[in-house]
Order: C-alpha cells, then sequence, then structure tokens
C-alpha cells in the first residue's frame, strides 16, 4: 500500500457491503425526507479496492428552455440532488463507515461522511452520527 493510501477493506463485514446498491429512500424521525418527490432513484456502490461512489437523483423533470441551461434550470437540476465519490474504511468496533469523498456536487468541503450501518435482509440502513435520519439501500440483484 502506498505512503497515504488506506488499506482495503477486508473481513467478513467489508465482504457485505461489496456491489451495488439500490436507493430504497430516506427517513428523518421516522418521517420521509421532503424534497425528492415520490420515486427518487439512486446507487451506492462499494468496490473490494476501497473505493466507492453514490448518487441520489429526486423524482423531477427540469426542462430547458434553450440548447444550455439557465442558471435557474440548472440549480433546479442540482436540488436535493446527491453525487460523489472517493475511498471508504469500516470501523467493526464502531459499527461505522466512513465515505472519505475526493469529489461531489454539492458545494462546501469535501468531509468525511460518517455513518452508523445496519444490515437487515437484503438491505443495507446508513445513519448519518449524530443525526436521526436512515438512508435505507437494496442489494441489486
Amino acid at each position: 500500500v502506498p505512503a497515504g493510501a488506506q488499506s482495503p477493506p477486508q473481513g467478513e463485514v467489508a465482504k457485505r457491503f461489496f456491489g451495488a446498491w439500490r436507493y430504497v429512500g430516506t427517513s428523518i424521525d421516522g418521517k420521509p425526507r421532503p424534497g425528492r418527490g415520490s420515486n427518487p432513484k439512486g446507487i451506492i456502490y462499494y468496490d473490494p479496492s476501497g473505493a466507492m461512489a453514490a448518487q441520489i437523483a429526486p423524482d423531477r423533470h427540469v426542462r430547458m428552455a434553450g440548447p444550455e441551461p439557465t442558471a435557474e434550470e440548472a440549480k433546479a437540476a442540482l436540488a436535493d440532488y446527491v453525487a460523489y465519490f472517493g475511498t471508504y474504511t469500516i470501523d467493526e468496533r464502531a459499527g461505522t463507515i466512513t465515505h472519505h469523498r475526493q469529489a461531489s456536487v454539492q458545494p462546501g468541503e469535501l468531509t468525511d461522511y460518517v455513518r452508523s450501518y445496519e444490515f437487515a435482509g437484503n438491505r443495507l440502513i446508513l445513519r448519518p452520527v449524530g443525526t436521526m435520519q436512515e438512508v435505507v439501500w437494496e442489494r441489486f440483484k
């Protein structure tokens, strides 16, 4: 492993993450997260090498008046859209997975996202630490 690089995730828990997961939904304090429409779509992917990527797209279509989007159209298209990639590490003792973001469509600093995790059947539930939020993913078949 090169200096400064992270070791690939290993162990039985890591193997449970590997692959692609379909976005099911997000709830805050037990209620559906507003702003994403009735049928948002998304994917999160965990590679055995330690790479990951996530995208969540709201259920809406932004129409463009011309060949290039206006500032308002571009802003509407990105509202509530999540997209980032990077690497990840798992802390089995703490029951957390950390997404080390390398790029993102969201403005602001590229901070790490720390999530507690739970596997429930074919679902993966991620909970941002310190929040009442749950993000539910279902394994692609």
